[in-house]
C-alpha cells in the first residue's frame, strides 16, 4: 500500500453529554479517539489510503474499535494484546472547560512493540505518520517510534511527525529532549507555539526548521497557521466557525495538509484544506466523527464565501 502509514494507542471514548459537573452529566456516548487512528480516518475520508497499526485488547472496546476504523475504510493492523483497551472520559466543566481522564497506564497499547511494525509496510509508505504520544506510553512504544522512523528515512521515505505534547503522560523536562531528537529525524514536522518551545528557542518556525525538517507547520489554532515548506513561508487564517468540540482540531488539520500532499497539492493548497478540516472538525463532539469528507470541506468553503 503506498499512501500515509501510521501507528498508535487508540482508545474508548466516553463523553458527557451537556455542560456543567461530571455526576450530572444526563447521558454518555462512547466512541473512539486516537491522535493517530483520527488522522488515518482523517486521511481516509478525503480519499487517500491509510494504514494504522495498534494494539488493542481483546475486549468490546478493542473490537469497536476494529471496526470503527476499517469501516471508515483504514488499512487497521490490529494487534490483540493480553491486558485491556485504554479509556477516556471526557465533559465539558463549563463552555470553555473541556475535562479529560485518560485510563491507559499498562494498556495493550501502551504495549506497542518495535516487531509490531513490519519492515516492508514502512518501506511501501508514501508517509510515515508519527506523534511526540507514542514515545511517551513506554519504553517499548518509544522504540518502536524511533525504529520505524529510521527504517523509514533509510528507505527514502518521508518521515512526518506532530508533537502533540501531553502533559499528563510526562513532564516537560522529560519530553523536551525526546521530542527534539524525534523532530531531528523528521521531514515534517507539525507543532503549537508552545509545543515548539519545549525544545526550541526564538520563533518557533525557525526553530523547528533548524532542526531539519523541510516542512514545518505551525498550527495556532483561532489564529491560523504559518508554515516554512522548501524555504518559501505561508500563512493562512483561520476559518471563523462556532466550536462545539475543540477535542481533534490538531489531528483533522494534519489529516487535510497530509491527504493534500499524498494527492500532489501545492504547499498553499494543504495549508488551505489543512486548515478548512480543523474548522469542520471542531463543529462536531467527539475525537474524529467531524473529520470531513471533500464533499464537506467544499460545502464549508462554500458557506464561508457566502458570509464575507
Amino acid at each position: 500500500m503506498s499512501g500515509l502509514l501510521t501507528f498508535g494507542e487508540t482508545m474508548g471514548l466516553v463523553s458527557a453529554d451537556g455542560i456543567g459537573p461530571f455526576e450530572h452529566a444526563r447521558g454518555f456516548g462512547f466512541g473512539i479517539g486516537g491522535a493517530e487512528s483520527n488522522v488515518a480516518i482523517g486521511v481516509a475520508r478525503l480519499g487517500l489510503p491509510a494504514r494504522w497499526i495498534g494494539r488493542v485488547g481483546s475486549d468490546a472496546t478493542g473490537d469497536l474499535i476494529a471496526r470503527r476504523l476499517r469501516a471508515e475504510g483504514v488499512d487497521a493492523v490490529v494487534i490483540r494484546d493480553s491486558s485491556f483497551t485504554g479509556l477516556m472520559v471526557k465533559h465539558r466543566r463549563t463552555g470553555a472547560l473541556l475535562h479529560v481522564d485518560y485510563h491507559r497506564a499498562g494498556s495493550a497499547g501502551s504495549r506497542l512493540a518495535p516487531s509490531d511494525i513490519p519492515v516492508d509496510a514502512l518501506r511501501s509508505a508514501a508517509i510515515v505518520h508519527v506523534t511526540g504520544i507514542t514515545p511517551a506510553l513506554s519504553d517499548s512504544a518509544r522504540s518502536a517510534v524511533f525504529q520505524a522512523v529510521e527504517t523509514a528515512r533509510a528507505a527514502g521515505v518521508p518521515v512526518s511527525v506532530d508533537v502533540n505534547y501531553r502533559a499528563k503522560l510526562w513532564s516537560r523536562f522529560d519530553a523536551g529532549p525526546v521530542l527534539r531528537d524525534l523532530v531531528s529525524r523528521a521531514d515534517l514536522v507539525f507543532a503549537g507555539p508552545d509545543e515548539a518551545a519545549l525544545f526550541v528557542d526564538g520563533p518557533p518556525l525557525d526553530g523547528l526548521a533548524a532542526l531539519g525538517p523541510v516542512e514545518v507547520i505551525v498550527k495556532d489554532g483561532a489564529r491560523g497557521c504559518t508554515a516554512l515548506v522548501d524555504g518559501e513561508r505561508h500563512s493562512v487564517k483561520a476559518l471563523d466557525v462556532t466550536v462545539v468540540d475543540p477535542v481533534g482540531a490538531g489531528d483533522a488539520f494534519v489529516a487535510g495538509y497530509l491527504a493534500d500532499r499524498l494527492a500532489g497539492a501545492a504547499p498553499a493548497a494543504r495549508l488551505t484544506t489543512a486548515i478548512a478540516a480543523g474548522a469542520f472538525a471542531v463543529t462536531v463532539p467527539g475525537d474524529c466523527e467531524g473529520l470531513p469528507t471533500r464533499e464537506d470541506l467544499a460545502a464549508l468553503t462554500s458557506a464561508a464565501d457566502v458570509t464575507r
